[in-house]
């Protein structure tokens, strides 16, 4: 069976270099291409931006979800197949779940990291068994993933946690995987 919609979770800055921008637009058109709703943060700035737009220039249906406090901040992406305003962060995350099939991290800060952090919570404690892949490119998330083995390790967090995501390396693994699940 293949995965009809996709939440995104990744920076609202474009990051160094030109490198995660491309992988943010290669992402965004082949989920367009294999007709995988994305679904994903609402900007326009930054690889949220860069994502939505790659999507939508072929063709694909883009759901951008935005708390009202950033929408009064003109941040939000207007060109949107869908824009849902929500009245909080939390809010955001909830309705980025219920719709998804899955979830892909790409790179970004502190604001993807509590996303992650949520869903693969979420995840662990039985809420949902959808996939997360982390898309670790050019090792973004190394020390990302070495702080969850050092929970591990000293006994923070159970071993199992590690079953509970998927890091893969490259835009075409992450397509395929959708394509499976």
């Amino acid at each position: 069976m293949m995965v009809m919609s996709a939440s995104v979770f990744c920076g609202s800055r474009l990051g160094v270099g030109s490198a995660f921008a491309d992988l943010a637009a290669h992402l965004g058109a082949g989920l367009a291409r294999q007709g995988i709703t994305l679904i994903y943060g609402g900007a326009k700035s930054g690889l949220m931006g860069v994502l939505a737009d790659a999507a939508l220039q072929e063709g694909g249906a883009v759901i951008g979800v935005i708390p009202t406090f950033l929408h009064h901040w003109e941040v939000m992406h207007e060109g949107v197949s869908e824009l849902i305003l929500t009245p909080s962060l939390h809010t955001r995350k909830q309705v980025m779940l219920d719709r998804a099939e899955a979830f892909i991290i790409l790179p970004g800060g502190i604001g993807t990291f509590d996303e992650l952090f949520e869903v693969l919570t979420w995840r662990h404690l039985r809420l949902h068994d959808k996939p997360i892949i982390i898309l670790n490119y050019h090792g973004w998330a190394d020390h990302l993933l070495a702080s969850l083995k050092g929970a591990i390790a000293q006994g923070f967090a159970d071993p199992d946690i590690q079953t509970c995501y998927e890091v893969m390396s490259d835009v075409d693994a992450v397509l395929s995987r959708l394509g499976t699940v």
